[in-house]
């Protein structure tokens, strides 16, 4: 296994976790955001309720997109794991 080999699949990898793992918190930074404008104008400055929304957001984004973040996630690793003799050389 050369240098490029492993810096490709590290950029792979990498590549992969951003687009798997950024939409899910693209939701979470914008419903903290937006709860935290709720709370800034109505002065309501309770800590607990921005986990609620947050949790209820996430967890629909994970409903919605976790085929896709799986379907992803293993095309990366069936093109890992069928490479793994050439990354023996």
């Amino acid at each position: 296994m050369n240098e490029a080999t492993v810096i490709g699949l590290a950029d792979r990898s990498l590549w992969v976790a951003l687009q798997v793992g950024g939409p899910i918190l693209a939701i979470s930074l914008v419903v903290g955001v937006v709860v935290s404008l709720i709370q800034a104008v109505t002065q309501v400055q309770e800590q607990t309720l921005t986990f609620v929304p947050k949790l209820a957001a996430v967890a629909v984004g994970m409903i919605l997109l976790g085929p896709w973040m799986m379907e992803t996630m293993l095309g990366f690793s069936a093109t890992l794991f069928s490479g793994m003799a050439d990354y023996g050389r």
